[in-house]
């Protein structure tokens, strides 16, 4: 599960420089702030801050799907139905997106090595208990707190990577590694978890977090500490934000997945909505009043970051849903064994990081991130249309290159809208800028589960794949066509 240091050096030497986008004054810090002063780190601490930052992003990543392949044999020992076992995936995402807003504001207030560490103990900890879970609500609550803890490790990984390579090109080299960091585990995750439910038992899947997370919070600890923002720029950590925007995204979750197995006319269901719009405007008017906001609604001004929320958002939804449809679909329709499930979906681990380390971060230099990122999203539609061939009673290496375009048109994205991103705000404003856009992937992700599970759980599985694969293509496509149009040109 850990990524050697030695491969992040020696892939840091192969990738060409790159040049953000000069920061826009949207996302400057408030005026009469004082920015802190900035971190000269030597070259091997740098890349220990690198190593900390990716091996951490990995352990997230390979969890938000690592569970996929292994939702029937939990169904079997814990008792689960479908609802369940879609609880068991969007409990971890769900709070690891809900919480990612305030946890990228507290990143920025504490320090992103603080944060960073608090969340690798949170996360090891509730691993041990997912491990040792006894009852499915049981395991529900932990992978709750799972993902919370991942929250607060996220965006400080990307902090502290913004913080530590002050230089653009040596920044965006390093964030290309992260990102294929994270791409890659979460394609290992489905071929992980079949390998590991296979040979041993799907509580095994969260016992192997314990040396790995151990051995992070070994690698953080020997990283330096670096400069904070001054006590004027550090966002402002407020309860109505962190509880309006848990509500909103929450009620949202909730109502897709209960509506799916219950009807969406039910009240339940209904109220479901209707909190979670009313926690939307309470959070949008709250933000908006304060005077230092924990998310402020100027950053959206700047089109590199309502786009790139944008853009994660789809290709987020797109891939969690793929992942989830298809380790049901193989293992319930097709009749294969969590094994073989799992290496069908080895290949996308291996485009996955050749992709992202060798050709995405090049191809920003060379043609920017806006026009990356529309090649990335309108490829990754096309894939989605590919994948309606899928039938029961295909061979396996049709059913692999059917899986191959989704893999490698996808890894385009990330790469190119994290460097856009974080070529736009300041130094000081990384963690929160980092919050805001994986919050929007992480919700993505999430709603295509839910509504994905709300789609074939009528009994006709096919035609709720097909229905969920065409929604996400036209999804797709619209950021795509949104992407060009309007995003700054020619960011690298």
């Amino acid at each position: 599960m850990a990524v050697p240091q030695t491969a992040i050096v020696t892939g840091m030497t192969a990738l060409t420089a790159t040049r953000p986008r000069a920061t826009s004054t949207a996302a400057a810090p408030a005026s009469g702030a004082t920015a802190p002063a900035a971190t000269t780190l030597s070259a091997t601490a740098a890349k220990r801050v690198l190593a900390a930052s990716v091996f951490g992003f990995f352990l997230v990543g390979l969890d938000a799907m690592v569970v996929n392949v292994a939702l029937p044999a939990i169904n079997r020992s814990l008792a689960g139905g479908l609802a369940g076992a879609q609880w068991v995936i969007d409990g971890y995402t769900l709070a690891f997106a809900a919480l990612m807003l305030s946890a990228g504001a507290l990143s920025d207030r504490v320090g992103a090595k603080a944060a960073y560490g608090l969340g690798l103990i949170g996360f090891t900890l509730s691993s041990a208990a997912c491990g040792l879970a006894p009852s499915l609500g049981l395991l529900i609550t932990a992978r709750l707190v799972q993902g919370a803890a991942a929250s607060l490790m996220l965006p400080a990984s990307l902090a502290l990577i913004r913080q530590a390579f002050p230089d653009p090109g040596k920044r965006n080299r390093a964030i290309a590694l992260w990102t294929a960091a994270g791409s890659a585990a979460a394609a290992a995750g489905p071929v992980a978890g079949g390998l590991i439910t296979a040979a041993v038992d799907w509580r095994w899947i969260f016992f192997l977090n314990l040396p790995a997370g151990a051995a992070a919070l070994a690698l953080l600890a020997g990283t330096p500490k670096l400069a904070q923002a001054a006590s004027a720029t550090r966002a402002h950590f407020d309860v109505i934000g962190l509880v309006s925007s848990v509500v909103a995204l929450a009620g949202l979750t909730y109502g897709f997945i209960e509506g799916g197995s219950k009807g969406f006319g039910t009240a339940g269901v209904l109220a479901s909505f209707a909190a979670a719009a009313l926690a939307s405007v309470v959070f949008a008017v709250a933000e908006s009043r304060q005077e230092r906001p924990m998310v402020p609604l100027a950053l959206f001004k700047s089109r590199a970051m309502s786009l790139t929320a944008a853009a994660g958002f789809s290709v987020n939804a797109a891939f969690y849903g793929v992942i989830f449809l298809l380790s049901l679909y193989f293992q319930q329709v097709a009749h294969k064994s969590p094994t073989v499930t799992g290496l069908l979906f080895a290949p996308i681990t291996a485009v996955v990081s050749v992709v992202n380390v060798t050709v995405a971060a090049r191809m920003v230099a060379r043609i920017g991130a806006r026009l990356s990122m529309t090649i990335g999203l309108a490829g990754t539609s096309g894939a989605m249309l590919l994948l309606l061939a899928v039938r029961p009673g295909q061979p396996a290496w049709l059913l692999v290159l059917l899986l191959v375009p989704v893999s490698f048109a996808g890894s385009f994205v990330v790469p190119a809208l994290t460097i856009m991103v974080m070529g736009s705000v300041p130094a000081e404003r990384a963690g929160t800028a980092a919050g805001i856009v994986n919050t929007s992937r992480q919700v993505g992700g999430a709603l295509s589960v839910a509504v994905a599970g709300a789609l074939v759980a009528g009994g006709d599985f096919a035609r709720g794949m097909h229905l969920t694969l065409i929604g996400i293509a036209v999804m797709l496509a619209v950021a795509a066509v949104a992407v060009q149009l309007l995003a700054p040109g020619r960011e690298r």
